[in-house]
Parts: structure tokens; sequence; C-alpha cells
């Protein structure tokens, strides 16, 4: 299979709104509002796209037609997870997990995003050794 894009699709109760969320707090560029759908494209990664479809449309699969997201994590990998931690906490993003290090090699923290999405923010360091001997992965890297 050769991948061309990578898309995800959001049942929302306000396309518009959730793809102006995006906008504002991660820099996409909204490309479609077609009032029932909206499509998102960030302009440093073109082959990454995010649509919100209005949860009731009749395009939207009957399985989940009107239910809200639940269960959804959206991560994104930083350069700098702490000054995005600063940014999007003074913007007033409910913060729903503040920022730890993990020992496999993450620094993260996770924000409430529209329509029940979760975003994880995170960035790659350098893993605890001692986690890595403890699991069965001395001198490797999961970061």
């Amino acid at each position: 299979m050769q991948v061309k894009l990578i898309g995800m699709a959001v049942a929302a109760e306000s396309p518009a709104t959730s793809a102006a969320w995006f906008a504002e707090h991660f820099g996409f560029k909204v490309g479609v509002d077609l009032g029932w759908y909206a499509n998102t494209q960030h302009p440093d990664q073109a082959n990454v796209s995010l649509d919100f479809v209005q949860r009731d449309h009749e395009s939207w699969p009957q399985a989940t037609r009107g239910k809200a997201v639940v269960g959804t994590l959206l991560a994104f990998l930083v350069a700098d997870v702490d000054a995005e931690f600063e940014r999007l906490r003074a913007a007033g993003l409910e913060v729903v997990m503040s920022l730890v290090t993990e020992p496999w090699g993450q620094r993260r923290f996770q924000v409430a995003g529209p329509d029940g999405l979760l975003i994880e923010v995170l960035q790659g360091v350098a893993p605890d050794p001692q986690w890595l001997a403890d699991n069965g992965l001395a001198g490797e890297a999961t970061a």
C-alpha cells in the first residue's frame, strides 16, 4: 500500500468550531468549510489532515451517527514539550494530565480538545537505563 495522506475524521457538534480550535492552538489551516463538514491540514505536514463532520449528518456512519467521540487520543510529537505546555496552559486549555517524564523515553502532557478528543503533546527524551534493563530492553532507545 502506498499511502499519500493520513487523515482522521471526527464526529463534531460544530465542525467549524472544532476546525478553528485546531487552527488557533495547533497551527492547522482550514481548507474547506461546508457547515456540516470542515477540513484542516497542517502547513508543515501536508500529508496530515483532520476532518470534522457534523455528528448527525447523513454522511457519518449510521452505527455512530449522533454520538459523541469517546476514547480518542490524538498525539503531536514536538521539539519542545515544555514550551508547548506553557503556551497551551496560558491560552486557557484544560490540562487533563500535567507534564510528566516517562521512564520509557517520553515527556508528555494532555489537554481536553473539542468534541471529546484528548490531545497529547509529547517529546522524545532519553529513557531511564534502569527501566530499559528491567523491561529487557537494555541498550535500546524507545523515544
